[in-house]
């Protein structure tokens, strides 16, 4: 419309300049038309001729993996908010955890003339072949919060520091333990800071590459108290191959803890447990439940993604912590550096050396994370407006 305009535009400004002679009153008439026209060109578009914010408008796909957890439905509702905000359309998928399907919503994102995709992946080495055809016809594509693997075609990566995540659950699990006196501890300087106490751990997906990072986090924490029997891992399983958890399920969580309880406790208590998400906490509390585990005597269970399930069960005192990550910023990154890469900028970064996806380091914007606990939930979550206080109860 606004080029249909400008080309009118132009040719009655041309027959003006002709006609003028003709007298003012023939320059009227023209002059309410065109001022017509530019008010239907107003309308029709939805926004002032001058804008250039909106200018950039078009379909941008949004890629989430499930609906299962709350956390991805708030991330795709917040991506999509602030991508109507400036004017853009959008196409927001979820796959429901099956990678197939994913890749066909990203066909046809590219079918359907996608500007940008933003894309929170399943496995983020299996969209090589997608990805390119989206490359080929200058699709700008986002990596949100999982980095998508084995592919030169990824423009930037919106994340939180994951490393440290893993380092904030690992500390709180101590600070629970009372092996450190305090989150920000970095040695055994709490109450009980001798030990021994028992715990068990738990990793991701291992087709995310993010839960290698939480992993490796944790353990930076975790493995000198190991090695020193301040912490005792009475399973032996303490490499990630022999710890992670497929597809984030808590379903299989909860089964691997059942069977440890069974062939590793039945003499032995155990005090804690390193788990990166809570959907997994909740299917590992499940099992210690089970097992005869009452409120005063479970684990120490960490977390992670705030969710509202387990936020109430870290206030009933069945959960010890979760980690907080804003994914309301974290939309406002991922739309930020699609509308850069739309516009021919650069959007801001803080690490080009860290996500090596395996063809390139992906140039990436890291954001905060922070430990969430009885102590703390209210301020951080409640008061920040990222839970409603009636959801909890």
């Amino acid at each position: 419309m606004r080029q249909l305009f400008g080309q009118g535009l132009g040719q009655e400004v041309h027959f003006m300049s002709i006609t003028a002679r003709k007298g003012t009153q023939l320059f009227k008439k023209l002059s309410t038309v065109v001022a017509a026209v530019a008010m239907s060109a107003s309308v029709v578009t939805g926004v002032a001729l001058t804008s250039s914010a909106h200018a950039a408008g078009g379909l941008v796909g949004v890629a989430m993996p499930n609906q299962s957890s709350t956390r991805w439905v708030s991330d795709g509702n917040a991506i999509k908010a602030a991508l109507e905000k400036d004017g853009f359309t959008v196409d927001l998928e979820y796959a429901n955890d099956s990678i197939p399907t994913q890749v066909q919503q990203l066909e046809g994102m590219v079918t359907k003339g996608a500007k940008a995709l933003i894309i929170a992946s399943i496995d983020g080495t299996q969209l090589t072949d997608v990805l390119q055809k989206a490359a080929d016809k200058k699709i700008a594509i986002i990596a949100y919060d999982r980095l998508i693997n084995k592919t030169a075609n990824v423009d930037y990566y919106a994340t939180f520091d994951n490393f440290k995540v893993g380092v904030l659950q690992a500390s709180s699990l101590l600070t629970g333990l009372g092996v450190f006196k305090s989150i920000t501890s970095t040695k055994a300087d709490g109450p009980k800071a001798k030990g021994p106490f028992n715990i068990e751990l738990f990793a991701g997906s291992p087709d995310d590459n993010n839960a290698g990072f939480f992993f490796n986090g944790a353990m930076s924490v975790l493995n000198p108290l190991i090695k020193s029997k301040v912490l005792v891992v009475k399973s032996g399983q303490t490499a990630f191959n022999k710890v992670a958890t497929l597809r984030w399920d808590g379903a299989v969580a909860q089964k691997r803890m059942e069977d440890i309880l069974v062939s590793s406790y039945s003499k032995a208590k155990l005090n804690g447990v390193l788990s990166p998400y809570d959907g997994l906490t909740r299917g590992i509390l499940a099992a210690v439940t089970s097992a005869g585990y009452s409120k005063a005597t479970e684990p120490v269970m960490t977390g992670q993604d705030s969710e509202v399930l387990s936020v109430k069960n870290i206030i009933a005192g069945t959960q010890y912590s979760t980690i907080f990550k804003d994914t309301r910023e974290l939309a406002k990154v991922a739309v930020g550096m699609a509308e850069a890469v739309l516009k021919g900028t650069k959007p801001m970064l803080n690490d080009t050396k860290t996500y090596n996806n395996g063809v390139k380091v992906v140039p990436s914007m890291l954001l905060t994370p922070f430990v969430v606990t009885v102590k703390n939930y209210k301020s951080v979550l409640v008061d920040s407006g990222y839970i409603k206080a009636a959801d909890l109860g």
